[in-house]
C-alpha cells in the first residue's frame, strides 16, 4: 500500500475517498444572457484523477521528487490540478506573482532555478527565450494544451501512488509580494503546510461541504485539503482591482458562497456595488480580510451587506500565516477609539500554537533569542513570532535569512518587519512597517499611529503618511486617494477637504505634526492585495516634486 508520509497532496486523496461526488471546483465558463457567470463543476474524484493523470505526464517528461517547477497557470480548476500533480510527484511548485513586472519576475526565476515550467501557453513560450533566468528549464508542459487534455480528459480510475515525503521535505517556494523591497522566495516544507491547514480549520471553523471564493489564488489551494468547494472569481490575478464587481457579486450570490478571503480594497469595491444596488449576501458565514489594515468603517459596511457573516482580519505574512486574528465586532468598539488616538490597529490574539513577542528595534541580525532586548508592557517595538507554520529560511538568500530569523533551540522566530505593541489583555496592536516609519527631529512616527485618524473621512479611499526629505529630519506629510467622484479639482475644494481631514484627526494628539496634505488620484499599491501602499516610493516622488 502506498504511504505518502507527510505529503500534503494526501489531503486531496482523502477528500476524494470521503466525498467523491462533492463539488471540488467551480470555474468561470462564460456568462448567461443576463451577464451572470456560468461555472464548470468538477468533483473531488475528478480532481484526484485528473491530477493523477497530470502527475503521470510530468513523470514521463522526466520530473522527479525534489525537482522545482514554476507553476504559472491562470486561477481555476487547472491551477488546482497542476498544483496537486506537482505535489503528487514530490516536486516543488514555485509560485511568483504575475503582476510584479518582467524584470522582477525574471529575478525570481533566476534565484529559484526551476527545471520545469507548468503553465499557460504564454508561460511555456516565454520559457524558451535565451535568457539566463531560464537556463535551468528543460521540461515544459502547457496546462490546458493538447497533450494535457489528452492525458486528463476521462482520466483512468487507477489511482497513482503519491510520492512519499517527510514533514521536513521542501514542498513549495512562495515569493513575497515585494511591497517594501525585492521579492524573496520563502521555502515551505510539507509539515508547515499541514500546520497551516490545521490552524485555518481550527481558527476559523471551516468545515467540509462549505463553498469558498478566494480572491487570492494561492489561498484556494488549501480548499481541497479542507473538503471545501473552490469558486474561482472572475478577476485577473495580475490586476485584481481592474476586475468588475458585478460578476464577483453575482457568483457570491448564485453559488451560495459561505466563506471568502480578500484584501480590504477588493471588499471595498464589493461593498460599493452591494450598497448601490441594494444587494445582500445572506449565505456568507465568514469573511477573511487581510493584506493591509482593515478599517472599522469597512467592517461596519460589510455587517449590513452580509448580515449572517462574521468578519475576521487575520494578521501574518508569506513567511508565517496566520499569526493573529480578530473578529470584526471587536474593531468597532474600544479598539477603534484606540486606533484613532494613535495606539495602533488591533489585530487580535495569537492563534493556537503561535507565540508573539515585542523586542526593541535593531537593524542588525539577531542570532539567538536571548540576544534580543524585550520591550516593556505596552511599549512599541518590533514584532516577532514563532509557531508550527513559521518558515525557517529564504531560498538562496542567507543574508536575508540571518536578518529575518532568530533561533531559540529548535524553534525559529520570524521578525515580521512590523512595529507593534502588546496590550495588557494580550492583544497585538499593529503600528506599521518598520521600513516606512517617518523619522522626524521630534521623534519617530509609525504610519499606523496617524493614518486611522485621517482614514475615517467618508471620502478617503486610502491614505499614506510619508516622510519628506532625509531622516532623521523628515517632514511628515499625508497623501490621500479619494473615493470615486470625490477628488478635489480646485484649490478651494482641496482646502475644504484638508480642513475636514484636520478637524476629524484632532482626536489624535500627534496629528498636528502632519505639515502637508497632498491629493493623488491613485496611490501605488502592491499587485497581490492592491492594498499595501508603496509609501517609500511615494515619499521619493513627493520629495522630488517639492524640490522642483
Amino acid at each position: 500500500m502506498n504511504d505518502p508520509g507527510a505529503n500534503v497532496a494526501r489531503h486531496l486523496r482523502e477528500a476524494a475517498l470521503r466525498t467523491p461526488g462533492a463539488t471540488a471546483t467551480l470555474t468561470p465558463a462564460g456568462a448567461d444572457r443576463n451577464g451572470r457567470p456560468i461555472h464548470e463543476a468538477r468533483t473531488f474524484l475528478e480532481l484526484d484523477r485528473e491530477s493523477d493523470a497530470a502527475a503521470r505526464l510530468l513523470e514521463t517528461e522526466g520530473l522527479r521528487p525534489g525537482d522545482r517547477a514554476l507553476l504559472a497557470v491562470r486561477p481555476g480548476h487547472d491551477l488546482v490540478v497542476g498544483m496537486f500533480a506537482l505535489l503528487k510527484v514530490g516536486a516543488v511548485p514555485v509560485a511568483i506573482d504575475p503582476g510584479m513586472g518582467l524584470a522582477r519576475f525574471l529575478d525570481c526565476l533566476r534565484s529559484s532555478a526551476p527545471i520545469a515550467v507548468l503553465g499557460s501557453r504564454a508561460a511555456t513560450l516565454l520559457s524558451r527565450l535565451p535568457l539566463r533566468s531560464l537556463r535551468a528549464v528543460r521540461i515544459r508542459l502547457t496546462c490546458g494544451g493538447r497533450r494535457w487534455r489528452r492525458a486528463t480528459d476521462g482520466a483512468a480510475e487507477a489511482r497513482r501512488p503519491i510520492a512519499h515525503r517527510r514533514a521536513g521535505d521542501e514542498a513549495a517556494v512562495l515569493f513575497t509580494s515585494g511591497s517594501t523591497g525585492a521579492p524573496k522566495g520563502v521555502r515551505y516544507d510539507h509539515g508547515m503546510f499541514d500546520a497551516q491547514i490545521r490552524l485555518i480549520r481550527s481558527t476559523f471553523g471551516i468545515a467540509p461541504g462549505e463553498v469558498d471564493m478566494a480572491m487570492l489564488p494561492l489561498f484556494s489551494l488549501f480548499n481541497p485539503a479542507l473538503g471545501v468547494t473552490t469558486v474561482t472569481p472572475a478577476l485577473d490575478p495580475s490586476r485584481p482591482m481592474a476586475a468588475e464587481s458585478g460578476p464577483i457579486v453575482s457568483a457570491l450570490v448564485s453559488e451560495k458562497v459561505t466563506t471568502s478571503f480578500g484584501s480590504p480594497a477588493i471588499w471595498g469595491k464589493v461593498a460599493d456595488l452591494c450598497e448601490a444596488q441594494g444587494v445582500t449576501l445572506p449565505s456568507l458565514r465568514r469573511l477573511l480580510i487581510a493584506g493591509a489594515p482593515v478599517s472599522a468603517e469597512l467592517v461596519a459596511r460589510l455587517r449590513s451587506i452580509a448580515p449572517n457573516c462574521v468578519t475576521h482580519t487575520p494578521y501574518g505574512a508569506t513567511e508565517c500565516l496566520p499569526v493573529t486574528t480578530i473578529r470584526g465586532e471587536e474593531l468597532l468598539g474600544e479598539a477603534r477609539q484606540l486606533a484613532l488616538r494613535g495606539e495602533g490597529t488591533c489585530v487580535g490574539r495569537p492563534v493556537d500554537g503561535v507565540e508573539i513577542r515585542i523586542i526593541r528595534e535593531t537593524p542588525a541580525p539577531i542570532g539567538k533569542l536571548d540576544e534580543a532586548s524585550p520591550c516593556g508592557p505596552g511599549e512599541v517595538g518590533e514584532i516577532i513570532a514563532t509557531g508550527p507554520s513559521v518558515t525557517r529560511e529564504y531560498d538562496g538568500l542567507p543574508e536575508a535569512t540571518r536578518l529575518a530569523k532568530i533561533q531559540e533551540g529548535d524553534r525559529t522566530w520570524h521578525r515580521m518587519g512590523d512595529l507593534g505593541r502588546l496590550g495588557a489583555d494580550g492583544r497585538l496592536y499593529f503600528l506599521g512597517r518598520r521600513a516606512e516609519k517617518v523619522l522626524t527631529a521630534e521623534g519617530d512616527l509609525p504610519t499606523e499611529s496617524l493614518e486611522p485618524a485621517f482614514r475615517q473621512h467618508p471620502h478617503v479611499a486610502r491614505c499614506a503618511i510619508i516622510g519628506l526629505g532625509e531622516p532623521p529630519r523628515q517632514v511628515p506629510a499625508l497623501v490621500v486617494e479619494s473615493r470615486p467622484g470625490a477628488h478635489p479639482e480646485t484649490r478651494e475644494a482641496r482646502e475644504r477637504f484638508e480642513g475636514e481631514l484636520r478637524g476629524l484627526a484632532r482626536v489624535n494628539p500627534r496629528a498636528s505634526m502632519v505639515r502637508h496634505i497632498f491629493f493623488q488620484r491613485a496611490l501605488p499599491v502592491d499587485v497581490r492585495h492592491n492594498a499595501k501602499i508603496h509609501r517609500l516610493q511615494l515619499a521619493k516622488e513627493w520629495t522630488r516634486r517639492l524640490a522642483r
